[in-house]
């Protein structure tokens, strides 16, 4: 335990997020076993624990590295971003219709770079916030230095993840606002934002198109305003809602969904549904409060942080965990329509998994940049734990 050092309260509720995760994705996974593994159902279970277990180790060295660091690193991260990102537009695997992942030779591991891409682009945002505090209010210095390489990423990222590309350009918002930017420039990029969405969104809508990415766009959009239960997204939804319903208050007990045999991807997307339905509303309450407990404790991070760039790190990375955790459980009981976010460090995935992971880790790198020195808190009045 000398070893493991930051916030102690986000080191259990990250415990007990993967015991979750592995009795879940265990109980979820039994169909797709006997479809790919001949019925070997500790195939997935097993798979999924070492995948957790790496992921553990990466955020124990992650949480070793002085966060200041991660200032620099984010520089180098960014061009590897986009780089990845142009990669994947060009040549990367299709996953419903999308190129999401780039393969990785010789190991052949799937590699999903918006991931990558998220994590860097909120480290950035954090480094250009706290390095232009001083002219913060300033559109030529300030603004557009911390805008463009947001565009950029969203950019690269929104033709074939709307939805990451979306959350991505949220969170940065959010920051932005906490950074102190001046108002009338974030409402104006929010005000493109939502310009930019509507013409997408007309696009869409009186496109015809045949295949392709803007047909699954249109067919969501659609499905979801209208109430419409047709289609691949419609039959997820009803059968999403059927778990929650049969779940009742208590649930059906670990092991006992029937909806997992149903459910086209129950060890992901809508895994927060097969949790409601073995554990009930009391399970459901349960996640919520860990995943509102991260974000509590990385606004207790930015309260006692010394400096301006651990805060953003912290507020940045665990506002983006927390809002995808919200936007699946969203998804999951139709408030939304269907997205393909899994649920942060619960939902089946490797590098899902390992780069949220990576960023708890830089969550308690901040962390334990404050207990190692407490009197930069008291110079900074903070309050003590």
């Amino acid at each position: 335990m000398r070893n493991i050092k930051g916030d102690r309260v986000l080191w259990v509720v990250v415990v007990i997020l993967s015991i979750f995760s592995l009795l879940a994705v265990y109980s979820s996974t039994g169909t797709l076993a006997y479809k790919k593994q001949g019925g070997n159902t500790e195939y997935y279970l097993f798979k999924h624990f070492v995948i957790l277990a790496f992921g553990f180790f990466l955020m124990w060295l992650t949480h070793k590295v002085k966060y200041t660091y991660f200032s620099r690193i984010s520089q180098l991260a960014m061009i590897v971003s986009l780089f990845l990102l142009a990669l994947t537009l060009a040549f990367g695997s299709h996953i419903n219709e999308a190129s999401r992942s780039l393969t990785v030779p010789v190991i052949n591991l799937t590699f999903q770079s918006s991931d990558f891409a998220k994590l860097a682009l909120i480290m950035y945002t954090a480094r250009m916030l706290s390095k232009k505090q001083d002219q913060i209010k300033d559109f030529k210095s300030a603004f557009l230095p911390i805008m463009w390489p947001i565009i950029a990423i969203c950019a690269l990222i929104l033709p074939e993840n709307f939805s990451t590309a979306a959350m991505l350009f949220a969170t940065c918002l959010v920051l932005m606002f906490i950074g102190r930017v001046n108002m009338k420039y974030i409402l104006s990029l929010i005000g493109t934002g939502l310009v930019t969405l509507v013409i997408l969104t007309s696009i869409i809508y009186f496109t015809k198109p045949d295949k392709g990415r803007i047909l699954t766009w249109k067919n969501r959009i659609e499905n979801f305003v209208n109430g419409e239960k047709g289609g691949e997204d419609g039959y997820q939804v009803e059968q999403s809602k059927i778990a929650i319903a049969t779940g009742g208050v208590f649930g059906k007990m670990p092991g006992k969904s029937t909806q997992r045999n149903f459910l086209p991807h129950p060890y992901s997307d809508f895994i927060f549904a097969i949790i409601i339905e073995e554990y009930g509303l009391f399970g459901g309450i349960l996640l919520v409060l860990l995943y509102l407990i991260i974000l509590f404790r990385g606004t207790r991070i930015v309260v006692k942080s010394p400096g301006n760039f651990g805060a953003f790190l912290a507020i940045g990375v665990s506002f983006s965990l927390v809002f995808q955790a919200m936007i699946n459980m969203a998804v999951a009981v139709n408030l939304f329509p269907v997205t393909g976010q899994p649920m942060p460090f619960v939902s089946m995935g490797g590098t899902s998994i390992w780069f949220t992971s990576i960023a708890i880790g830089v969550i308690l790198s901040v962390s334990r940049e404050l207990e190692n020195n407490p009197e930069k808190q008291a110079e900074n009045g903070a309050v003590p734990a």
